[in-house]
């Protein structure tokens, strides 16, 4: 079957007039458009992260700082200092973040900004995306997770800033991108879909993606729940074995829901010799996670956080573990909030797609079609993928964590920290804002 990409002049027209009016919205030459957003991203909270993805700082005039959701990050709030004790803002305050606190012998990293991406996997992204967020995470000296649909060939240029993932379909692992990685991520459950595997539409796994999976064309793909060679410690234990064989360096990371006994789950993986704990809370995700699962199963973050942190401590072996979360983190200010209730580090993943030009319209398998976003983000469609370009997606990353580690430096100094290492589980500095408060 010979495969027709579109032509440069259809590429050009087309990128000039998405991106053109993605920032007339940002800076404000149109009216907010009434159907953009929902309450956790609103309309303002989506054009002023499409604003910091544009300039590289922060606005003015719109809140980038919070949504609408009326509970969790969105009622939470910071005890700044008077502001004649603020810390001078400067690039000597500290956002990075060791990620190997075992003193194992195994690798040694450090991340110069307390966030990663999260696993979003080729099938339900394009290569595009895959690639821009990866090579973001190289300009940062941070990491970007595969997902579980394999590891495309084009991410070899940049495996030292890649995380890969064993999830529960096995799909893509192999060997080789084992050994390649420097981190490796089990999956044993995603905090948008808990109960449930992950589904892949017939549309979106084309030829080159089943080939990557190991499966047959256009045909959906479905991962099982369980590992089902998982129920016990032990078990997860012999799991972490199998990746220490094969590669004898690479950190440990487990990313998990948040069920009720989420601690016991964590102290869990911590005995099982886990260097990360990758906590997903419920409302992460993308739009194409069940809203059923999304909303009513598992745990919403910022109660799992300190729930895990205090039981870790009560253990003896909180500092010896990194303590990970997303599922719902949006901003710098939703980081540093995570970090704040006892996390050392957050995961983003909507908030890169944002960056590059989501607009939360829910629509990310493409309706009837199935060809995905026509943003050309959630999708692998010959025409569609080519309207995300690696180094526009880079640059937007890039200006967006400029942004970010700018806003998470406002925050530390006006808490008097040098160092976000010495925010985390800081409770006390934060407040609840109650709806009798009138904010």
């Amino acid at each position: 079957m010979t495969i027709v990409k579109p032509s440069d002049a259809l590429i050009h027209k087309t990128t000039h007039l998405m991106q053109e009016g993605m920032n007339a919205r940002a800076f404000g030459e149109y009216e907010m458009p009434e159907a953009l957003g929902d309450a956790r991203w609103t309309d303002e909270l989506i054009l002023s992260t499409w604003y910091m993805a544009e300039t590289g700082e922060v606005p003015d005039d719109m809140n980038f700082k919070t949504g609408k959701s009326d509970g969790g990050f969105d009622r939470l709030r910071f005890r700044f200092l008077a502001e004649g004790e603020w810390l001078d803002h400067s690039e000597d305050i500290d956002t990075s973040l060791p990620l190997n606190r075992r003193d194992d012998g195994k690798n040694e990293i450090e991340i110069d900004i307390p966030w990663y991406g999260g696993g979003m996997s080729y099938g339900s992204v394009s290569i595009n995306v895959m690639m821009s967020r990866a090579k973001a995470a190289k300009l940062w000296n941070t990491f970007m997770s595969t997902g579980e649909g394999g590891y495309p060939t084009e991410l070899y240029e940049v495996k030292e800033n890649i995380i890969t993932q064993v999830a529960t379909g096995y799909f893509g692992v192999e060997e080789e991108t084992i050994q390649a990685a420097p981190i490796v991520e089990l999956k044993y459950a995603q905090g948008a879909k808990p109960g449930l595997g992950g589904h892949l539409l017939a549309a979106k796994a084309g030829e080159e993606v089943a080939k990557i999976r190991g499966s047959v064309p256009f045909v959906s793909l479905f991962s099982p729940f369980p590992f089902h060679s998982t129920y016990s410690v032990e078990d997860h234990s012999k799991h972490l074995d199998w990746i220490e064989i094969i590669n004898p360096t690479a950190l440990l990371a487990v990313k998990v829901s948040t069920p009720h006994d989420v601690d016991m789950v964590a102290v869990g993986s911590y005995y099982a010799g886990a260097h990360i704990i990758h906590m997903d809370g419920g409302y992460g995700g993308t739009g194409a996670a069940p809203e059923i699962a999304k909303k009513n199963i598992a745990m919403p973050i910022e109660l799992a956080i300190p729930k895990v942190h205090k039981f870790l401590q009560k253990e003896g072996v909180r500092d010896e573990v990194t303590l990970i979360a997303s599922g719902g983190v949006r901003t710098a200010d939703d980081i540093a909030k995570a970090i704040a209730l006892g996390a050392d580090g957050c995961v983003l993943g909507t908030t890169d797609l944002v960056g590059m030009g989501c607009t939360r319209c829910a629509n990310c398998e493409g309706g009837p079609s199935g060809r995905g976003c026509p943003w050309g983000l959630t999708t692998t469609d010959i025409e569609l993928q080519e309207w995300v370009q690696q180094d526009w997606g880079v640059k937007r990353l890039d200006n967006l964590y400029t942004a970010m580690q700018w806003r998470l430096r406002d925050i530390l100094r006006k808490l008097g920290l040098n160092s976000v290492q010495e925010l985390t589980g800081r409770t006390d500095l934060l407040r609840y804002i109650g709806k009798e408060d009138g904010e």
